[in-house]
């Protein structure tokens, strides 16, 4: 892949999931089962990775340490739009990096501060990228699909955009 073709589409997946204020962040267990629980992404950095704080004391912070392979997941339904990504986490403890992503939103999960030891982050190397947007909004889409239950028919429903990316 050429760097402008990563470029574009580092900043087509930005574009998609800067909007959706949480995502919910998948990891693998200990006993191998997928668990999953909403996180804010803090940034999207040039390579296309995901940042996200934790603690030291979470399950999730313990699961990507036996296996990084994670998705993450971001959905504005209002929207009709979904994007779905796979990558590799890190676990990140970098005190400078911490404080420089440091907000006031961050600070309500973690009353002791930036500067409390089990505050880190995790960063995840986006691979593989899939979306569904689409270009009817959701009033639309759920009056053709009562109306197609209601007719006995298919519903009218634009399917949008499904794309997907490697980064």
């Amino acid at each position: 892949m050429s760097t402008l073709d990563h470029a574009n589409h580092v900043a087509e997946l930005a574009a998609k999931i800067k909007p959706v204020r949480f995502g919910m962040f998948t990891t693998v267990d200990q006993h191998g089962h997928l668990t999953s629980q909403p996180m804010t992404n803090q940034e999207i950095d040039s390579e296309g990775g995901l940042w996200f704080y934790t603690s030291t004391l979470t399950d999730l912070w313990e699961n990507i340490a036996a296996n990084p392979k994670v998705n993450v997941s971001f959905a504005e339904p209002e929207d009709m739009l979904f994007v779905s990504i796979s990558g590799t986490a890190e676990r990140v403890v970098d005190r400078a990096r911490i404080k420089e992503l440091w907000n006031p939103m961050v600070a309500a999960w973690f009353p002791n501060g930036v500067d409390d030891p089990h505050v880190v982050l995790v960063r995840v190397a986006a691979r593989s990228v899939h979306y569904w947007d689409s270009n009817d909004n959701k009033m639309t889409s759920m009056f053709d699909i009562a109306k197609a239950a209601i007719t006995g028919t298919t519903p009218e429903v634009e399917p949008g955009e499904h794309g997907k990316f490697q980064l």
